[in-house]
């Protein structure tokens, strides 16, 4: 102790100056949006590079499970392209086959999911034309929504996250609602303001409403767990099981809405009238 206390003594014009620099950046960071953003492109390169060490490590001792699910992903994909009803072509024609959105297969490389506001890290950047506002989804139904970019890796708030927001809806009918997150388990999310007239039962399936330039309509989320009526009892709160398994995924698709641009400049251009 005493040896610390004499090494402070010794050295402590140089460690006030490394204070007093280190103060000094922050607040050049936070007061400057270009420096900021740099900041943060810088540290998602470094973390995702390390991550992405870890992570090819961690891959290499489960390829065989990876497999497995990938030979389970295609065996679905092939059973709705070869057994799809007239119901089913719609979710295919607006999903997988539209020319309004570009699919881009990438890997998780961190995936948090015991927070309240969990952040997944993927192996995909701005070098691959990913950008802020794009979805990501599993073979299984949704993941969350692109937030930040560097140069080789994203973000993404997951929908674990009580910042989270997405439109989503009764697969048997047009009624819609908001999908939010209570923390309390990663397994099931929250469905709000569906109105009290909808006719619903546990088991019925959740999808993407379509109302939104993010999601395609049609991409599945979860089922009914179960519900209840809000303090008002005029819109209904159900617990909606996830398809996904939040706690163990990989292998996930970025969408991209080929018309975000032309959607955007339409709608900001309405806001400044």
């Amino acid at each position: 102790m005493q040896q610390i206390i004499n090494f402070i003594i010794r050295n402590k014009n140089f460690l006030l100056f490394l204070l007093l620099f280190s103060i000094s950046i922050v607040f050049t960071i936070q007061s400057h949006s270009y420096h900021k953003s740099k900041f943060i492109n810088s540290a998602n390169f470094l973390t995702g590079g390390v991550y992405n060490s870890v992570n090819n490590i961690s891959n290499y001792f489960s390829l065989k499970y990876q497999n497995n699910l990938l030979t389970e992903e295609n065996n679905h994909l092939k059973s709705l392209l070869y057994n799809r009803t007239e119901k089913d072509s719609i979710y295919i024609d607006s999903v997988t086959f539209d020319n309004q959105y570009k699919f881009t297969s990438a890997n998780i490389i961190k995936n948090s999911y015991s927070l309240s506001d969990n952040i997944l890290l993927l192996n995909k950047g701005a070098n691959d034309n990913i950008h802020e506002d794009f979805g990501v989804i599993s073979s299984h139904g949704i993941l969350g929504i692109i937030n930040e970019t560097s140069e080789n890796f994203s973000t993404v708030i997951s929908i674990l996250n009580t910042t989270s927001n997405i439109s989503a809806k009764l697969k048997s009918s047009n009624h819609y609602g908001s999908l939010k997150w209570n923390t309390k388990d990663p397994r099931i999310t929250q469905l709000v303001d569906i109105p009290k007239i909808a006719s619903f039962k546990v088991g019925d399936t959740i999808i993407t409403s379509g109302l939104s330039s993010i999601f395609p309509k049609g991409i599945p989320i979860g089922t009914v767990h179960d519900f209840k009526l809000d303090n008002t009892e005029n819109y209904y709160e159900i617990n909606v099981l996830l398809f996904n398994d939040m706690t163990n995924i990989e292998h996930v698709y970025i969408i991209e809405n080929l018309n975000l641009p032309e959607i955007s400049n339409l709608l900001n251009g309405n806001s400044n009238e």
